[in-house]
């Protein structure tokens, strides 16, 4: 059975509405539990844990240095390509968005890697759109073999998989594998992805498990915050998160906490979360999964991040670009768009100006910091930033 299973007898409606009419009371029961149930992250989640945010955020810190110690992870994204065949309303690489667009060759990723290596950084996430004409599954496992030897942790956040489609990339030197549901909600899911294999909701939901059997060692998950009710969404993360650790088992676990940006298409969020509820998510997670890794991005402002990290996260992306070549301008010569699957030359097309210099990012980052004022920050917290903590050399 897979977690499509479980979660179609879930009852989220219902614990929504229980966290909604959670009193003070039923947030201090659910916090004081050594172990927490959903019902009772939905209690702490709740208006009235959001009333009571010093106990959950003064727990949620003491699990967090007692689990993890005082250090921070430190990864960088590494975009390969922003072609997509997917028509994702939300998303500055959708399809039909008129954008410049560009593939960098294995030589292109070996650069910015190179680049990325000399800040410091030896945990690289390899990110790109789906699209099997220009993002071929033996371009990811080269793309993978070519930094494997310099880059000890190297993950992937890509288009979904069969099992045996994964298991090159593994062999390639991939531990990680990271996929958004984006959101949990079926019919907002629907409404937000019009065309591509995307809009499968099942096939995406099942991909962890088919990542885990395929031999990945780290699965990260989370829902893009903006589309749907943040309470529906945290309660569905939570209960696959859940589901995750109860059945693959051998993996480590992260949770991403995205909230929606600025992108290409201008799309406007659906549904609002604040500062101060994605601070409670992020105790909550903490409560309910002590050992599981939380993690935030540079789609969040600089400030906010320095005064989340001692609350619960252990994980942090910095000095990120969202763009392919955008670490050294690799790939600038190939800039394109793209109209049906066919290149168009910038410049060649009436609604091309000729004027962009950089191919076009997936959304804006909010803290535009390099990844060492970063470091010096998350120092003068007092904690350690971790560059590397995993070597495959340790498993021969």
């Amino acid at each position: 059975m897979s977690f499509v299973s479980e979660f179609n007898s879930l009852p989220v409606p219902s614990l929504v509405q229980r966290s909604l009419a959670a009193t003070p009371e039923d947030f201090r029961n659910s916090l004081a539990r050594s172990k927490v149930s959903l019902a009772d992250f939905a209690h702490l989640i709740s208006p009235a844990g959001s009333k009571n945010l010093e106990p959950l955020s003064r727990r949620s810190h003491q699990l967090t240095q007692q689990r993890f110690g005082k250090v921070i992870r430190l990864f960088a994204p590494l975009y390969l390509s922003n072609e997509c065949i997917n028509n994702c309303s939300y998303c500055g690489f959708s399809r039909d968005n008129a954008i410049l667009r560009v593939t960098l060759s294995i030589d292109d990723v070996r650069r910015e890697a190179e680049e990325l290596k000399s800040q410091g950084f030896r945990n690289i996430l390899l990110v790109a759109g789906e699209h099997p004409k220009f993002v071929s599954n033996n371009y990811l496992r080269d793309c993978v073999a070519a930094l494997h030897d310099d880059i000890p942790s190297v993950s992937l956040e890509v288009g979904p998989m069969e099992t045996e489609e994964y298991r090159p990339l593994v062999n390639a030197g991939a531990d990680g594998l990271v996929v958004y549901q984006e959101t949990y909600e079926r019919s907002i899911y629907d409404q937000m992805h019009t065309a591509g294999p995307k809009k499968n909701f099942d096939w995406r939901l099942e991909t962890p498990e088919r990542a885990y059997n395929a031999g990945f060692r780290r699965l990260g998950i989370g829902a893009l915050y903006g589309l749907a009710d943040w309470r529906y969404e945290a309660l569905c993360v939570a209960a696959h998160a859940d589901y995750l650790l109860r059945n693959c088992w051998k993996a480590q676990l992260t949770i991403s906490l995205p909230r929606l940006r600025p992108c290409a298409g201008e799309f406007e969020p659906l549904t609002h979360m604040t500062d101060r509820d994605l601070t409670q998510l992020i105790c909550a997670f903490r409560v309910m999964f002590p050992d599981v890794g939380l993690v935030l991005s540079t789609r969040e402002p600089a400030k906010l991040r320095d005064g989340l990290i001692p609350l619960g996260v252990t994980m942090v992306s910095a000095g990120s670009h969202t763009e392919p070549g955008g670490y050294t301008g690799a790939g600038k010569e190939k800039l394109h768009q793209t109209v049906r699957g066919r290149i168009v030359e910038v410049g060649s097309s009436e609604w091309a100006d000729g004027k962009g210099t950089a191919a076009t990012g997936q959304f804006n980052i909010a803290d535009e910091r390099s990844a060492h004022e970063v470091a010096d920050l998350i120092r003068k917290l007092g904690y350690e930033p971790v560059w590397k903590d995993w070597d495959a050399a340790l498993t021969t």
